[in-house]
């Protein structure tokens, strides 16, 4: 009746890769970098949500 935890834990994975991605094509980061970080966290979802958490290009709101 009720979603299984696996289900939980993917859609979550899926939000959480759908924000990364967004965040990397509004950073400052060149479009070589963009492109390298988004194929990171669509191929290695999980690992690659958490390696750009940690060292990922960050957004433009902070400049200016």
């Amino acid at each position: 009746m009720g979603m299984e935890v696996g289900g939980v834990f993917g859609l979550l994975i899926l939000i959480g890769d759908i924000w990364a991605i967004i965040h990397v094509a509004q950073s400052q980061a060149s479009p070589g970098a963009k492109a390298l970080w988004i194929v990171m966290v669509l191929v290695l979802p999980v690992l690659g949500f958490i390696i750009w958490f940690v060292a990922g290009p960050r957004s433009a709101k902070g400049a200016g």
